[in-house]
């Protein structure tokens, strides 16, 4: 835990980053007058699932799928 004055952070951003990439803190404390107003971490990735085709194979489109349609229609107000 490493903790800097706002100045200092102004001053020393480039520093105080490398600290969190290189893992030698693991936050960063910013104070105002002494006392602690932020923190800084380093970003973690959260990996995102894949959603495209994620279904594929799972289920079959039957083959009367549309069958409803025209009675649909019909109900809002299309043509039979």
């Amino acid at each position: 835990m490493t903790q800097v004055n706002m100045f200092e952070a102004k001053t020393d951003l480039s520093k105080l980053v490398r600290l969190l990439e290189t893992r030698e803190e693991d936050v960063i404390y910013l104070a105002r007058n002494n006392k602690i107003v932020a923190e800084i971490t380093l970003h973690q990735e959260v990996p995102v699932a894949r959603r495209i085709g994620v279904a594929k194979g799972k289920f079959r489109v039957p083959d009367d799928f549309d069958r409803w349609d025209k009675e649909v229609e019909a109900m809002f107000g299309g043509e039979v």
